[in-house]
């Protein structure tokens, strides 16, 4: 198997949420696609080096439809010097019926490597077919503190860790698999696979089994992908 499969990424609307590596694995997974699309429903930065072209549009259907160069990546507009906006979610879904791949950054993580979401987030289109939550292995051990964890209250609510406390692998994996965190806002229908990014030896490797171990005690998923979407082989394992 490879990661577009394993992610479930190759066909209809695939979600990006979580923290530790989401843009890496929208443009990793969108280069391994034959045609892909490359999108957000809340602010991204500028990725004009990650695809082939970048459209910044209000009619995405359109500007999808007649190019030949993928993947593409489609914006509302920019703001500022370096991020654009995203398109509202009912817009994603009008893309849901072309044929092509869209990839989707959902919410957003300030570049930490774990998070639970906010009350406004995510913003996942109901047409979602796919949904990834998204973890770094490397968080654990870490303080949960703001350095390397985005919403830390959120994630101590849902875990009864204490700021400052350790991360282990037993939180990463309560916070992937509540329906307040990972599960947050899944449409019906849609298929949750979580990944562990940032798998880099076995140690880690070990640490992707143990959270693992305990998304599948809480949630019904198809498998966890433990990945390195960083490198040229990004699929470490399933479990």
């Amino acid at each position: 198997m490879d990661i577009v499969s394993a992610l479930r990424a190759d066909q209809g609307i695939c979600c990006f949420v979580g923290a530790g590596g989401k843009k890496t694995t929208m443009y990793t997974l969108a280069n391994r696609l034959e045609r892909a699309v490359v999108t957000a429903t809340v602010r991204i930065p500028m990725f004009d080096n990650e695809v082939q072209e970048v459209t910044v549009t209000d009619r995405p259907r359109a500007a999808i439809d007649r190019t030949d160069r993928w993947p593409i990546g489609v914006v509302p507009e920019r703001e500022g010097g370096n991020r654009y906006r995203g398109y509202a979610t009912t817009v994603v879904n009008q893309l849901a019926d072309g044929g092509v791949p869209i990839l989707v950054k959902a919410d957003g993580a300030r570049m930490r490597l774990f998070k639970a979401p906010d009350e406004h987030e995510p913003q996942i289109p109901q047409r979602a077919r796919t949904i990834v939550p998204i973890a770094s292995a490397h968080v654990v051990g870490k303080p949960l503190n703001d350095e390397h964890v985005h919403r830390v209250d959120r994630v101590a609510e849902l875990t009864g860790l204490a700021r400052g406390d350790p991360v282990t692998p037993a939180a990463v994996g309560r916070v992937l698999a509540h329906e307040r965190g990972g599960l947050k806002d899944v449409p019906e229908g849609a298929t949750v696979v979580p990944l562990i990014n940032m798998v880099d030896d076995d140690s880690l490797a070990a640490t992707g089994r143990e959270i693992a171990d305990v998304i599948h005690g809480l949630a019904d998923v198809p498998h966890v992908v433990l990945g390195k979407m960083c490198d040229d082989r990004p699929l470490v394992g399933l479990v």
